[in-house]
């Protein structure tokens, strides 16, 4: 039996997307055995994934511990290949030290030299991600290019169910940059666009997203909406976002929560770009931008603040754009 190692120690809507490495892994070579690296706190995005053997933790809160560890522990593992999907080098030293007989990685890893096979990271040029990724294996053979995807358990599902009694959408308001996080005045103004079609409408994020969540509730004055921020898991606000009428998400991880189980997504792009790679993958999609800025876009993760102040890539977002009509697609 073969043995394959995928890496993917960086952000939430990273390891998503390469999921889509493992569907295709798996459909070509069904009987090889596939681990996955992740960073701690991300292994419950995996967690119920019937095509992985064994999921790896790299714990960042002690990183040169944990890097030693790994480094052993994968080098005992004797893996056939080892494809490193992450850009950096504590994954290029793991990568390094593996003993595997294959490697496959990104050209921008400072420990490249060792793969066997790499390709550059290119950014801007409109290439997806999990097109981006699939390219790393090409030398193994023809795979198919297959969409994200988490396995929900029966909990996940019975433990949102009692949300689905009603039509409901789903906003996910939070970044963990600024810059991609549409204004809050521009969330308000999308719930009155919502209140008229009678939507129940629930917020969603993690713990921190509590505050804002709650904020643009309150000033909302709009009695069907629930701040849902922190009360459910990655794997149960899939659950609820794949049967909701529509998904509303910034550039972040919930847009790629929306891709691995197919939900109807609009998607709103700040001071970033989906020809960065990093758009919606479901049948139905939206995406709303400011086109034609001369500032944008201004960095691939987004800033603190607006480099030029006046963070016009936000507040110019026309809601007027919107489709909601069931029929929309692409």
């Amino acid at each position: 039996m073969k043995r394959i190692l995928i890496i993917q120690t960086a952000f939430v809507g990273d390891v998503i997307l390469a999921t889509s490495l493992v569907e295709s892994l798996n459909e070509r070579f069904p009987n090889y055995s596939i681990d996955f690296l992740v960073k701690k706190g991300n292994e419950t995005l995996l967690q119920n994934n019937p095509k992985l053997n064994l999921v790896l933790l790299f714990d960042k809160s002690n990183k040169l511990k944990s890097l030693f560890e790994l480094i052993k522990k994968v080098r005992s593992e004797r893996y056939d290949v080892i494809i490193n999907l992450h850009r950096y080098t504590s994954s290029g030293l793991i990568s390094f030290f593996s003993r595997a007989t294959q490697k496959f990685g990104f050209s921008n890893n400072p420990f490249s030299f060792c793969y066997t096979n790499s390709f550059p990271h290119e950014i801007g040029a409109g290439k997806h991600e999990v097109e981006r990724n699939l390219q790393l294996i090409s030398s193994l053979g023809e795979f198919s290019l297959m969409k994200p995807k988490l396995y929900l358990s029966s909990s996940d599902e019975d433990n949102v169910l009692s949300y689905k009694t009603r039509t409901y959408v789903c906003l996910a308001p939070a970044s963990v940059w600024f810059t991609k996080q549409m204004p809050e005045s521009k969330w308000i103004e999308l719930i009155q666009i919502l209140k008229n079609g009678g939507f129940h409408i629930y917020l969603l994020g993690g713990a921190d997203d509590y505050d804002l969540c709650e904020r643009i509730k309150k000033r909302s004055e709009n009695e069907l909406i629930e701040n849902l921020a922190g009360k459910l898991s990655l794997l149960e606000s899939a659950a609820l976002m794949r049967d909701a009428k529509w998904n509303f998400v910034n550039d972040s991880g919930p847009l790629h929560l929306a891709s691995s189980v197919n939900a109807r997504v609009i998607a709103f792009f700040c001071s970033t770009s989906p020809d960065f790679g990093f758009g919606p993958l479901s049948d139905v999609t939206q995406i709303i931008e400011v086109k034609n800025l001369p500032c944008k876009p201004c960095g691939l993760h987004g800033h603190k603040q607006c480099p030029k102040a006046h963070f016009d890539c936000g507040n110019l977002i026309d809601l007027s754009q919107l489709e909601l009509a069931e029929s929309n697609g692409g």
